[in-house]
């Protein structure tokens, strides 16, 4: 067995945990959150603890039961407290704009960028330079502001772009005369 999937999950009191036979559901105050089991790997709920079960002792039983483990404890803090990733936009004349469903985007470009907000997720812009994305479901949350980020990565010479909060931008050197 894995050494993630050795520990169990401590589940708050104010989640409820429905485990059938190939799919776990988890409701909490922010919303509800459900994946299937695979084959050889099943969950166990007792005392306010998930435990990860390997149904047989092949690799890919010993591979899905870490992984299983990671995405029901990030379902868990998920329905609990959430999940968030904040973007600034850096550059002269970078900006965005919440448009209802959309978020509008100048990145300097010779047209406005719209990107479609997917269900389940918020966005926030409390400045013209950031943008804050919020959701229970940490890989919807991480795969929009991937694309969002995609739009512009930042460039290693002045560092603009659309950069993660906690990104470090290591600098080239100009070239000298």
């Amino acid at each position: 067995m894995s050494r993630v999937s050795k520990n169990p999950i401590a589940v708050p009191s104010t989640v409820q945990v429905n485990i059938s036979d190939d799919r776990i559901t988890i409701k909490g105050p922010l919303g509800n959150l459900s994946q299937n089991l695979g084959a050889s790997v099943g969950l166990r709920f007792d005392e306010n603890q998930i435990s990860v079960i390997k149904t047989n002792s092949s690799k890919q039983a010993d591979a899905m039961s870490g992984t299983l483990r990671s995405l029901v404890a990030n379902m868990v803090q998920g329905v609990t407290v959430g999940f968030e990733k904040k973007l600034l936009l850096v550059g002269v004349g970078y900006r965005a704009q919440l448009n209802g469903k959309s978020i509008n985007l100048m990145l300097g470009y010779s047209h406005p960028i719209d990107h479609t907000i997917p269900e389940g997720i918020t966005i926030e812009t409390p400045t013209q330079t950031e943008v804050i994305i919020k959701g229970i479901d940490k890989q919807k949350v991480g795969q929009t502001a991937a694309e969002i980020r995609s739009y512009r990565k930042p460039e290693p010479y002045k560092g603009k772009g659309v950069r993660y909060s906690d990104e470090q931008i290591i600098l080239k050197e100009a070239k000298k005369k």
